[in-house]
Formats: C-alpha cells, structure tokens, sequence
C-alpha cells in the first residue's frame, strides 16, 4: 500500500531506518531523508530525499531506490538498453509532463522562503528524455504519476539463474570494486567503494592499518552481496598497492578470512591483459587498433590490440596513478602552477617510456579509457549529478572537454571542486592527479577523442571466471 507522502522541507530517519538505510546504500547519508515505501518485512525500500544535501550542494533525486533486490533488477533492465529501449516506447509529452510534475514537487519541498541554490530538471535532474531508469521507478513506487516508472515495471528483467552467477572482486589502490554476472554480457550487481588501501604506500612502503581495516570492511559488505545471490565461484585480487607494500600478506590473510578466496596479486602487464578483454568484448573491430588505458590509483595499464577477437599485441604497466600522482607532486590546494607542470612533465616521462616498450602506442585509431578518472570526466562534462552507467559507457570525451574539465577541476580548491556535478566527494582529493594523466595521454600521442568504457579489468576477470580459468 502506498503511504501517504507529506512534502515538507524537514525530513528525518528514525535511528533504526538511518542504519538500515546507511547498509543498504554502503555510506553514509549525505542529507536528510525519510523512507517513503518499504518491504513486506519492513526493510526501507524507497527513501525520499531532501532537495539540499547537508553542505548545500542541491539534490535533484528526490526518490532513491534502496531496496537490493529491486536495484539489481532495474541495473538488469538498464544494462540490456532499457534507458534508450524506454525514451523510445514512452511517449515524449507524457514523459516532458512527468518531468515538470517531479520538478514541481521538488521545489514544494524546499518551501517559498528557501534562498540559494536549487536543484535543476525534472526526474534525476535531466529536463528531456530518460536518465536513470532508478529514479522513475522510484517515484513509480512512490505513487508518482511517471510513465516510465510503469515501463520499467511491466519490464523488469528476470536475473540469471543462481546456479550461472559467477563474481569478481578487485582491490585496487583507490577504490574495491565487486561484479556479479554470467560472464557472457549479463550485470547482476557492480558495486565499487572508495577505500584508498594504497593511501600512503609510495611513501611508506607498506599499507597502513586504517587502510585495511577500511577494505576489509568493503570486503565484508561485498561477502553479503555474493551470499545473497548464491555465488560461489569468485576471483579476488589485489594490483598496484599490493605489489608495492611490504606487508600485503598481512592483508591479504585477513582478505582471505573476509571472503573466503584468496586474492590473487596480478602484474602489471596481466592487469592489462584483462582490462583489455573486459573492454575491447564491446568495441567494433572496424574501429581498430584500440589504446586501451586503465588509469589507476598506483599505476596505469596500456594494452595495444586489434579489438575482440584477441588478446592485445602489446601491453605495458607504468607507475603513475592518480594516488601516486596526488602524492608525489601535488600538494597544493589548489594545486600550484608549477606542481601541475612537475606533474605533467613526469607523466610524459612515463609515456615516452611506455611507447618505447609497446610500438605503435601513437598509431591507435581510437584511444579507450577506463577507471575512476575517466569516468569522472564524462560525468562532469555530461554534468551528471547523479551517476548513469548508460550516459557514461562509450560517452566520447573530445580534447577539448577533456581540456576544460581539467582546467576546471585544478584551479579549484577542494572545497570548491567538490560542488562540481559527476565528482563524487571520495574523489575531490586525487581527480587533479588523475585528470594530469589524461590529458598527458592525449597530448603525447596526439588522441582528439577518448572512447569512455564502464567495462573494464572487471568484466574481464568476470569472463576469466565463466571460462574457468
């Protein structure tokens, strides 16, 4: 039965739904909310933003979807074209009238006397077409007049059987990463968590105790995930952090207690590899050769290669990442002149070195970037205040964006740049290092356009489950 909603400015959860809530979402909330529509069991469901975060950043999504079970299956839907499959079945006055219908009960909440900013667009922040297939639904569930909320309804996909579920997890040096899928194209679950277990470690040599324990407690959480849908067959493991920390064993001892597999150190060249596979599966053969670049926390991997249809010619691994980066050479706040220039200097010392082990690193047709880095590029120049899988994936960043959003993001300070839509807080410290490698690529080997993929190492690792490797 759906409650009866009360829209005003104030709302609060309950002790006991905020720690519901804060699981279900893996964070802390970020504003004030309240649960609107719950399970049968009485777990959150749908929880009902307030338009203003708590450090004044405007809040377009007014209805979040909460519940696993639901989220998975709407990630299913999204990941088989269910956000272009929707724009075209819906009709277009009826989906502009849902937009101006949410914009307007948006502001309700805020009251007449709120002065500042506001949130902008209608359902997700978009003023035309479909966004983010996650907000309609939820507004649908919410008894919200959204007719692409009762498409999604009458389109949810059934997930792939238990026993056909197969899993990766990857420790990298910024973020812990999960997928969950078939290993043939099928997305159950992709979770990733901003840990930083590399935090410290070009320094120190060895990873630091608050780092682990941060991990471990993603790992945890990632267990539960895999337990809930029955998967038993998972690949863990650990890149650029670990092979640089003297005491790994420490963690990955206390991984294998965690999850229960053992994570696997993998190389640099290996990385690579696999981030090539999980990548080029998608890319169109006629648009080879492909650069395939995975920008990392620690380090970043470059695979050289025709396309799909096999492993790549050449892969190379280099020291820079967008952690090690931050590190070694910007210290400012903002960063100063001469720090972005040391840094993009020793980044082009690292290329020039990269395309003397791999040749032909110019001469790719279509340059692919993966990881945090890009990803956060796209979505700050798709101006994305709420993430998207289906605007980011294969979203064309031209130079010139790339340029610009770099310029913009290292001229800011962090509290400034925070405020920028598709940067998430957890990468407001070390999106400027990572944003240096970007644009050092495309300027050393002259790219106009980078080609953005969400499928990565993951995917890859996924596939080298399902094959049984």
């Amino acid at each position: 039965m759906i409650p009866d909603l009360r829209w005003s400015p104030v709302v609060d959860l309950s002790p006991k739904d905020e720690a519901a809530v804060v699981a279900l979402l893996g964070r802390r909330l970020m504003g004030r909310c309240e649960v609107v529509i719950r399970t049968e069991e009485g777990s959150p469901a749908v929880i009902r933003n307030h338009p203003i975060l708590n450090d004044g950043t405007p809040m377009p999504t007014l209805f979040w979807l909460v519940d696993p079970a639901l989220r998975k299956a709407v990630a299913t839907l999204e990941a088989t074209g269910g956000v272009r499959a929707a724009e075209r079945d819906v009709d277009a006055a009826a989906l502009e009238g849902s937009h101006r219908r949410y914009e307007a009960l948006r502001s309700a909440a805020l009251g007449p006397d709120h002065q500042g900013p506001r949130p902008s667009g209608g359902v997700a922040g978009t003023r035309q077409g479909v966004k983010c297939l996650h907000a309609h639904y939820a507004w649908h569930l919410a008894g919200g007049d959204d007719p692409v909320g009762r498409w999604v309804a009458d389109h949810l996909a059934p997930t792939p059987p238990v026993g056909d579920l197969v899993a990766a997890i990857d420790c990298g040096t910024n973020s812990t990463r999960l997928l969950i899928g078939d290993g043939r194209g099928s997305t159950v679950e992709r979770l990733m968590t901003v840990t930083r277990l590399g935090e410290g470690v070009d320094a120190s040599g060895r990873l630091a105790p608050e780092a682990i324990d941060r991990t471990l407690a993603v790992l945890s959480r990632y267990r539960s995930v895999l337990d809930a849908h029955g998967v038993t067959r998972v690949r863990v493991t650990a890149t650029s952090a670990a092979r640089d920390a003297t005491n790994r064993e420490e963690f990955f001892e206390a991984a294998l207690a965690t999850v229960g597999v053992a994570p696997e150190l993998l190389g640099g060249e290996e990385e690579a590899r696999l981030s090539f596979m999980g990548a080029a599966r998608e890319l169109d053969e006629a648009d080879g050769p492909f650069l395939v670049v995975d920008i990392g926390g620690g380090s970043t991997e470059m695979a050289l290669g025709a396309g799909p249809a096999r492993p790549p010619d050449g892969v190379v691994s280099i020291d820079m990442g967008c952690v090690r980066m931050t590190e070694r050479h910007l210290n400012g706040d903002p960063p100063a002149p001469e720090e972005l220039t040391n840094a993009l200097w020793a980044a082009r010392d690292e290329l020039e070195l990269a395309a003397q082990r791999v040749a032909g690193l110019a001469d790719a047709r279509t340059f692919v970037g993966l990881a945090g880095t890009v990803s956060t590029a796209a979505a700050v120049d798709l101006g994305l205040a709420t993430y998207d899988r289906s605007q980011v994936h294969h979203h064309v960043l031209t130079r010139d964006a790339v340029e610009d959003v770099f310029r913009t993001l290292a001229t800011e300070s962090r509290s400034q740049r925070r405020h920028n839509p598709g940067l998430e807080p957890a990468r407001v410290d070390v999106i400027v290092g990572g944003m240096v490698i970007l644009v050092a690529i495309m300027r050393h080997f002259a790219f106009d356009s980078c080609l953005v993929s969400e499928s990565d190492i993951l995917d890859g690792l996924v596939m080298s489950v399902a094959a049984g490797h």
